[in-house]
């Protein structure tokens, strides 16, 4: 207000005092003291514990969280530093202002920790000050981690993943799932079985868990057994062994179904032929002909079950001779589809037979004329499914189209390496009775799930995929070589953090 008068206004100044034990020129505070002076006579660290020691189990990197229980925690976590700093005792004396880790050598069995805490000194004055609390790491394994080394088959739950296909399309799906969540992190041991996967847990507790994260992401049922395993009958202490058996839906992805008079009637009449678009705690089915498409859950499901009518290792390959479209583009679930009249041929006919097929497919905004297409031949089949002879006077049609086909493109790029990998479970593998062929098979599986991830975004929506270090763009390599071929971009990818790397480079920096 007085400036806008033009009056004359006093500037207000702080004067500097002298520090009442070295004398130099300071701001005024409680104290009369500086910064340094103050440190001098005042330590605020002083009733502060400097060294503790903490006890880490090596086999599972859980540190001990007196009496009996046991915290996992990494290196550098937020979790080990919440950890150490609840272990310090008069911790409540001072205001905690910053904590952060000072880097330490990983074998050292060191960790070193820089706090900033705050408190009231003389007549008021507030000082900060920094110090640093080393930690010793003792080894001491845990208790399930001692019984699991004494005798490694000492299991008190074992849950059994099975599956009555032929192939192991969901076990790759599902291994990685269970790596992404870190589901299977209180296992003690994995083995992998024909027809399935076991996993052993040293508590119920944790299978029960385990069991429950599989009904989420997959189509099971459940059912459960005990088994008396010791009864001590002074102190009436008895002790059993669990086993969950965990049964997986038979229908995959991509299947041909055909369903049972009474689903289809519950499910507005749809099909009775459609196709398994997606599988997760539910399946998705859609009717390639009209485009219906429906959800089944896990009770309607197992209420009456059924089983695919042709599945994914029945696919043939056609080449597209002509395409009409019908209707326009329909979003169903994610996914777009659009109804169109297809002319096709075999691939294996080329040079025998003129044989064409008209069909109609949901695959209209994929294909063109020439390309590839992979379906379901009918024509030749000899389906004896039981569901399919209740619809009497039903009509099949000649070809079923799944997906279009990138295996000619993909022969360009064959035995070149992808600049992606994917992490794996530490499984025992039951080699018994497997021969050569075995071997082979499984590799080809395998492959068949990587190109599957490659062609469908949303099948690697929900899996960490990370980049291949060892992965080099050959020089040779040009751009006809991938034109047209799915492939996964490099912002999708996660980079593979080694600590043992890290160190590498900060070691070469120093240098």
């Amino acid at each position: 207000m007085a400036e806008v008068l033009g009056m004359f206004t006093v500037q207000q100044t702080i004067g500097n005092v002298l520090c009442c034990k070295c004398g130099i020129s300071m701001q005024p505070n409680a104290a009369n003291m500086c910064a340094k002076c103050l440190r001098s006579e005042v330590d605020i660290t002083e009733d502060l514990q400097k060294h503790v020691v903490i006890v880490h189990c090596p086999e599972c990197d859980g540190y001990l969280q007196p009496p009996r229980s046991w915290i996992k925690a990494q290196l550098e976590s937020k979790e080990l530093l919440t950890f150490c700093i609840k272990k310090l005792k008069n911790l409540n004396k001072v205001k905690l202002v910053n904590a952060e880790f000072i880097w330490t050598e990983p074998h050292s069995k060191r960790i070193k920790i820089r706090l900033k805490v705050q408190k009231e000194v003389l007549n008021g004055a507030v000082l900060e000050q920094s110090y640093i609390i080393e930690y010793v790491v003792q080894d001491q394994m845990c208790d399930s981690c001692s019984k699991v080394q004494v005798n490694p088959d000492q299991w008190v739950a074992a849950v059994q993943l099975r599956q009555h296909v032929s192939h192991r399309r969901t076990f790759f799906y599902l291994e990685q799932l269970i790596i992404k969540h870190d589901a299977a992190n209180r296992a003690i041991k994995i083995q992998q079985l024909d027809q399935g996967i076991d996993f052993f847990f040293g508590h119920r507790s944790h299978a029960l868990k385990f069991v429950d994260f599989v009904s989420r992401v997959v189509l099971v049922r459940t059912r459960n057994a005990k088994q008396l395993a010791s009864h001590d009958h002074k102190s009436n202490i008895v002790n059993y062994k669990y086993t969950f058996s965990v049964e997986i839906s038979p229908v995959c992805r991509e299947d041909l179904i055909c369903l049972p008079p009474k689903v289809a009637a519950s499910l507005g009449n749809i099909g009775p032929l459609v196709i398994c678009t997606k599988v997760s705690n539910s399946i998705a089915l859609l009717d390639p002909f009209t485009l219906r498409h429906c959800f089944l859950d896990a009770d309607q499901y197992w209420r009456a079950s059924f089983k695919p009518l042709l599945s994914s290792r029945q696919l043939v390959e056609y080449v597209v001779l002509d395409v009409d479209m019908v209707s326009e583009e329909v979003n169903i679930g994610g996914s777009k589809y659009v109804l169109a009249d297809i002319q096709v041929a075999r691939v294996s006919d080329f040079g025998k037979n003129d044989t064409i097929f008209s069909v109609r497919t949901h695959l209209g905004h994929l294909l063109d004329a020439g390309d590839y297409a992979l379906g379901y031949d009918l024509y030749r089949a000899n389906s004896n499914d039981f569901e399919l002879e209740k619809y009497k006077g039903l009509v099949l049609p000649e070809v079923i189209l799944i997906k279009k086909s990138y295996e000619e493109k993909r022969q360009k790029k064959r035995g070149k390496p992808r600049s992606w990998k994917l992490k794996s479970l530490n499984m025992e593998v039951d080699n018994s009775g497997k021969g050569r062929d075995q071997e082979q098979k499984m590799h080809s599986e395998y492959e068949h799930f990587l190109r599957d991830l490659e062609e469908n975004p949303d099948l690697r929506f929900n899996i960490s995929l990370y980049r291949d270090k060892e992965y080099q763009r050959s020089e040779t390599t040009s751009v006809a070589d991938g034109e047209d071929v799915p492939s996964i971009p490099l912002e999708e990818l996660l980079a593979d953090i080694d600590l043992n790397d890290i160190d590498g480079e900060e070691d070469g920096i120093g240098e």
